[in-house]
């Protein structure tokens, strides 16, 4: 199995950024791609970035293109979400998400299509 932590959240003040971490250990040889999802208070889990081990390739919802970027270094087993110009409505808990096996690249926007799921780290902007 694969195991999932994060870490990187704070507090900071619209306009800010943060660098938030996921490290993963176990079969991670595995797994296909990683996501980052997040959680505001009263609302659904959200989609916001993701990224396949192999090539690289990523994906983003709408909302965060060009404030937040999703990399991930292979010999450290770590993806991070590198996010600036945050905004208020940024706040939530930021979960890591770990996709065993291929998908097309739609499926991996959608919280269900993920295996393993990390702890979460709190993220809020102040205005």
């Amino acid at each position: 199995q694969v195991q999932l932590v994060e870490s990187g959240g704070g507090l900071v003040q619209a306009g800010g950024s943060l660098r938030l971490s996921c490290v993963a250990s176990g079969r991670t040889f595995s797994t296909y791609a990683m996501g980052w999802f997040r959680q505001a208070p009263g609302k659904e889990r959200e989609f916001v970035a993701a990224i396949t081990w192999s090539h690289g390739s990523t994906y983003y919802t709408e909302s965060v293109k060009g404030r937040v970027t999703i990399s991930r270094d292979n010999a450290k087993n770590t993806v991070y979400l590198q996010m600036d110009s945050l905004k208020p409505e940024d706040t939530a808990v930021y979960y890591c998400a770990a996709k065993i096996s291929w998908a097309e690249s739609r499926r991996l926007g959608v919280e269900s299509a993920y295996d393993r799921w990390g702890q979460g780290t709190q993220v809020t902007v102040s205005s």
